[in-house]
């Protein structure tokens, strides 16, 4: 679990209430239930409006991922990938199919199925890659839906802070209550910044990098398991996985590389 997602939100309001105590705002003047209505309800709809309903509530479905989305580390999609081409080495392609009914991963599951059905390399190669790009699209798409929202409240908002303003325009006769009512007026505008900020593009930002992740996690997954197929040698596998990966993201690289290769030294020595 990432919870990158929850720290940075968390901090986000916890700042703005840090500063709301130091400038001794009133938390009740800033918590009004009809700029609010107007924020949310009116954001949310034209979010729907611009997509469809099917794509939206699939939006809101995959908010939870956002703040539990796991990350596969890339090393341990490289340890996987050498250790099966280490067994169909010593036992031949025919053997992933056993390995396949081990793993959870779909996308594994159907490569590993195909490579021991004796699929050919390039139309492999286009199923998976493929198989990818549909993978990613219903993340994609929820990230362009909040992105969207993004772009929607703060507009909402100034909307808002206008339908005020006209009332308060009508009030010009009691110089006593304009202080308040402009006051009221801006709260829509700060809420459509603060939610468009603070929950809307965050959620829409760390969506699109799970999306991105996890697209890369099976390509890299892919370049290995297409490499089995062709025959690759385990250690020089498992290096070429390792030269994919940013150096930042390799992590305990060399280990699995050392321990294959002296595997690979006990073999030639036998």
């Amino acid at each position: 679990m990432d919870i990158a997602t929850i720290i940075g939100i968390l901090l986000a309001f916890g700042a703005l209430f840090g500063m709301v105590q130091m400038e001794h705002v009133e938390l009740g003047g800033l918590f009004l239930p009809a700029p609010m209505l107007l924020v949310f309800g009116a954001t949310i709809g034209c979010g729907i409006a611009s997509t469809t309903l099917k794509d939206a509530l699939a939006a809101f479905k995959a908010v939870p991922t956002a703040f539990t989305g796991k990350v596969t580390p890339p090393q341990a999609v490289i340890d996987d990938v050498v250790g099966l081409a280490e067994t169909a080495r010593a036992n031949g392609l025919l053997a992933l199919e056993q390995e396949a009914d081990k793993h959870d991963d779909p996308f594994m599951k159907k490569a590993l199925q195909n490579i021991a059905d004796g699929t050919d390399g390039d139309e492999l190669r286009i199923l998976l890659e493929d198989e990818i790009e549909s993978n990613a699209a219903p993340m994609r798409s929820a990230s362009a839906f909040f992105m969207g929202l993004g772009g929607f409240a703060p507009t909402v908002g100034i909307i808002g802070t206008v339908v005020s303003l006209t009332h308060v325009l009508a009030n010009l006769g009691k110089p006593d209550e304009l202080g308040p009512l402009i006051a009221s007026a801006f709260v829509a505008t700060l809420w459509g910044l603060l939610t468009a900020n603070f929950m809307w593009l965050p959620i829409g930002g760390k969506l699109r990098k799970l999306a991105q992740l996890e697209s890369d996690r099976q390509t890299l997954l892919m370049e290995g398991l297409l490499a089995v197929q062709a025959g690759s040698q385990p250690r020089l596998l498992g290096e070429r996985l390792t030269a994919m990966v940013p150096p930042s993201a390799r992590g305990a690289s060399g280990k699995a590389g050392k321990a294959t290769a002296g595997a690979d030294d006990q073999q030639l020595a036998a």
